[in-house]
């Protein structure tokens, strides 16, 4: 496989806290690549060292072919990043902010790309309006297309769909698909599972440290699990006890307990019969496959001592 990006034993440090922990991975040309975790995790600095904004402490990144380190301009010629926050100018117009980007990237013959991104992104009718008066959605769409407008091979973003409703969250994806059909090598961050599912690849990561990367089917197999399912009035009563048993690891959902088990066969009756032993009525179950939420909240607690 070709890679468009390559870390090796990338570690970055703030005063006492170890954001990124000796992390290494690639992602292949053309892939749509996921680190995926919750804050704190390491995800934007991360994100931020590939960019070039900040400088690792040490380890090395490579970004086709070019060291950012060592030739961070020339990389940097070849990306394009779109931010955790809204950063651009709200009192501009939506082309008047895409304009300000053609030229900060040098880009001159721009109108006829400009066009193509407000199309691609449906923000054509929105054209002449300013940038504070856009909705959440429509401001990451824009965003998108400011990053977009100098024809970038690696397109980084941070959490792009926080905060934004699912009606844009979904146009968004649509979006994001049609770049990987273009070419474009995609690395984003994300706090949700669900969209953790979408990606070709993904790294689940927490407190600095990578805890699995391969695609989402391969880890959601490599724990070797099986999930019980229950759902019933008294939830987090039915946590409790479940807590206290040894053997059993339960996960809690509103009103479902996932509860991880390696032979779902040999441990479903027991588990039915120690709810009724104390009085728990149950509206339903099932055996299911594991989620990747069920799986990062099983390696968080396989690693508790080492992060």
């Amino acid at each position: 496989m070709d890679f468009a990006v390559k870390i090796e034993n990338l570690t970055k440090s703030f005063i006492d806290i170890r954001a990124v922990d000796d992390i290494s991975f690639n992602v292949g040309k053309g892939e749509m690549f996921g680190l995926v975790g919750p804050d704190g995790a390491g995800k934007t600095t991360t994100i931020r060292n590939l960019c070039g904004l900040i400088r690792p402490d040490s380890g090395n990144i490579t970004l086709l072919d070019i060291d950012l380190i060592k030739h961070k301009k020339e990389a940097q010629n070849k990306i394009g990043y779109l931010s955790q926050k809204f950063s651009l100018y709200g009192d501009l117009s939506v082309d008047e902010n895409i304009e300000f980007f053609a030229d900060i990237h040098g880009v001159r013959n721009y109108l006829d790309r400009r066009n193509e991104l407000l199309e691609f992104t449906r923000l054509t009718p929105f054209r002449d309006r300013p940038a504070d008066k856009l909705s959440g959605g429509m401001k990451q769409k824009l965003a998108l297309a400011c990053s977009l407008i100098h024809r970038p091979q690696i397109l980084f973003l941070d959490e792009p769909t926080t905060g934004v409703d699912p009606v844009s969250r979904r146009d968004f994806w649509k979006i994001l698909s049609g770049l990987i059909k273009e070419g474009i090598t995609i690395l984003m961050s994300t706090p949700y599972l669900d969209e953790a599912e979408r990606c070709n690849r993904v790294a689940l990561m927490n407190k600095g440290k990578i805890l699995g990367l391969d695609t989402p089917q391969n880890i959601k197999k490599s724990i070797d699990r099986e999930v019980i399912e229950i759902v019933c009035p008294e939830a987090r009563k039915a946590y409790k006890i479940i807590k206290g048993e040894p053997g059993l690891e339960a996960q809690l959902f509103g009103d479902r307990i996932d509860i991880v088990v390696k032979n779902s066969d040999a441990r479903l009756n027991n588990i039915l019969d120690l709810f009724n032993q104390k009085g728990i009525s149950i509206t339903s179950y099932r055996v299911i496959p594991p989620s990747l939420e069920n799986v990062f909240i099983h390696l968080v607690g396989d690693n508790k001592e080492n992060i």
